[in-house]
């Protein structure tokens, strides 16, 4: 059996207004597992772990007064998330559509070789999905980019 508290090198955090709808919509927009869900005596939401392929994400509420959800921040986000896919993207991404995403930037391939799509979560959170689809060179890249490009991998 796994060991459930070992965690990859990095994980992240989100914060919603509404935790247990937000664990609903991850896992029936993107196919998030829920791994952990941790209540107090009052049915409140004390932490929540999902995991998806092999990365793990942290879902809680606004519990403290440095955390927000963007619908408490006029939208607004600081960061984004982006979970690379194996296989299957463009039904990932008619997933997402079909469970109330809304699409902020539609599904299109990219110089780079992935094809993306970006999507914002009922409270505002901006996510983006990619799989690679075609194995591209640094100087293709760049050339189709018209952008200097260091540290390739």
């Amino acid at each position: 059996m796994d060991d459930p508290f070992r965690r990859p090198s990095f994980g992240s955090a989100l914060f919603y207004k509404d935790a247990f709808a937000a664990l609903d919509f991850l896992e029936k927009a993107f196919g998030f597992e829920r791994t952990m869900v941790i209540t107090d005596q009052d049915g409140n939401l004390g932490h929540s772990e999902m995991r998806f392929g092999d990365s793990y994400l942290m879902v809680g509420g606004e519990w403290i007064d440095y955390v927000a959800s963007p619908l408490a921040t006029g939208g607004r986000n600081t960061q984004s998330i982006h979970v690379h896919l194996e296989s299957g993207i463009e039904a990932h991404f008619a997933r997402a559509k079909a469970a109330g995403a809304v699409v902020v930037r539609d599904l299109e391939d990219q110089f780079y070789g992935d094809r993306t799509y970006s999507v914002k979560d009922p409270e505002g959170h901006v996510w983006s999905f990619g799989q690679t689809v075609a194995k591209v060179t640094r100087e293709d890249a760049e050339k189709a980019s018209g952008l200097k490009i260091e540290g390739w991998v």
